[in-house]
């Protein structure tokens, strides 16, 4: 219940025009380690002590094991993903001009599997496919985000960004009206960040495992009791697209630790 209250009260405050502080200016755009407490942040800054890394270490095993019909590898296409993956996570979702669309970095994994392994896509959230996208995106961990660059990608963005602006739910609140609005604030004793996606797939405390941006999505939308969009769904792609083009310039820090 403290809960529900404290997401009514954001929904007032939200309502509010006169404390609407609309889009965050570029240069005042923060990570969200910058709000983190000082355990959760020494708790990502050591690799010894952050959990995220256990999936670091599979994917990188997964990288160099055949599968598929066609016996390949990552790596035999790759080769040392510590210089062929280097910042390459910093600029998904990127167009895919086979699709015509935006792609994530996981959707990408899986559109190697099928087109060059020859192997089955794996499942959305599954600890395989966490693996392999921590792998790729650690080996970008302190690259600057540039992605939604490719001009190709502009009408994507923007339906991105009416997504973040749009209310939605039971509660009416849009993702801006918290991230924008109220950062450096707290909800149910939590800290309210910019929504800087700068870590995923991160460890979140709470799910006491890895999880994509996508899910971390779904969450916010079931909070505000609207309709999550189904995993994959064009809509979470134009989402986690803007948000990455939003955090432009910021480095990434795969595998991210956060409450």
């Amino acid at each position: 219940m403290k809960f529900w209250r404290a997401i009514a009260a954001a929904a007032l405050v939200a309502a509010a025009p006169a404390l609407l502080a609309g889009e965050i200016p570029p240069d005042a755009r923060r990570s969200g380690l910058a709000f983190m407490g000082p355990d959760t942040r020494a708790m990502q800054d050591d690799d010894t002590s952050n959990p995220g890394m256990l999936f670091v270490l599979d994917g990188e095993t997964l990288w160099g094991k055949k599968t598929g019909s066609a016996d390949k590898a990552c790596a035999d296409c790759h080769d040392d993903a510590r210089s062929s993956m280097k910042g390459v996570a910093a600029r998904y979702p990127a167009f895919d001009k086979t699709l015509a669309r935006p792609v994530t970095l996981d959707q990408r994994i899986n559109l190697c599997r099928a087109d060059h392994q020859q192997a089955t896509a794996l499942p959305y959230e599954s600890r395989d496919l966490l693996a392999l996208s921590a792998f790729v995106a650690h080996q970008s961990r302190g690259a600057p985000i540039f992605a939604g660059d490719d001009p190709q990608l502009k009408p994507f963005v923007a339906r991105g960004r009416n997504l973040f602006m749009q209310r939605e739910g039971q509660l009416n609140l849009a993702c801006t009206n918290c991230h924008d609005d109220n950062f450096d604030k707290r909800l149910a004793g939590a800290p309210i960040t910019q929504g800087q996606p700068t870590g995923y797939p991160l460890y979140r405390l709470e799910w006491q495992t890895l999880g994509s941006i996508e899910r971390r999505l779904r969450s916010c939308m079931t909070g505000i009791r609207a309709q999550a969009y189904d995993y994959g769904s064009p809509e979470l792609v134009a989402l986690e697209l803007y948000l990455m083009s939003r955090a432009r310039g910021l480095p990434m820090e795969t595998p991210a630790v956060r409450p």
